[in-house]
């Protein structure tokens, strides 16, 4: 009786000793998922906020883009063909500028929505939704960027063929 007591015994201390251990691998598994939470939680804000920029710079882009297309205007109306390419090649860089940014949003929005399906936060879930949005925004402005530029491309053309002997 004393031996199959002992035997208990023995095997408790090492059922104790196991759950101990895994105990500890459990606060070392727990804490290195919280980091891997928190640096997923950044890299969402991080690529939102990229998105949100990129948004802001087609955007600007488009609005350079359509300065130019004035300028282009103007200058064909007082026949200054120099001038006018000049402004046409301006609106085609800053519509570049726009469909690059609308590029960079894309990827940033991208990133965040991969970043939400590991973590299913609702303030990953929020930042994802941003950076979409603002993909969204970045692409109408190259959109119109675009269009900008092939209309001062076409006013250019026009020109020229009016100043044709």
């Amino acid at each position: 009786m004393q031996q199959t007591l002992d035997e208990i015994h023995e095997k408790l201390i090492a059922h104790e000793t196991e759950i101990m251990n895994l105990r500890k691998g459990y606060m070392v598994v727990n804490e290195r998922y919280t980091a891997a939470l928190a640096s997923l939680r950044a890299l969402t804000l991080s690529a939102a906020e990229a998105a949100k920029r990129a948004c802001v710079a087609a955007e600007r882009a488009s609005t350079a883009t359509e300065e130019c297309v004035k300028a282009a205007t103007t200058a064909a109306d007082k026949e200054v063909i120099e001038a006018a390419e000049s402004a046409v090649k301006a609106a085609s860089a800053s519509a570049q500028a726009a469909i690059e940014a609308a590029s960079a949003a894309s990827s940033a929005s991208a990133a965040a929505a991969h970043a939400v399906a590991q973590q299913a936060e609702a303030i990953s879930l929020q930042a994802s939704a941003e950076a979409a949005e603002a993909t969204k925004r970045a692409t109408e402005a190259a959109v119109k960027a675009v269009e900008m530029s092939n209309s001062a491309s076409a006013l250019l053309s026009s020109l020229r063929g009016k100043n044709k002997p």
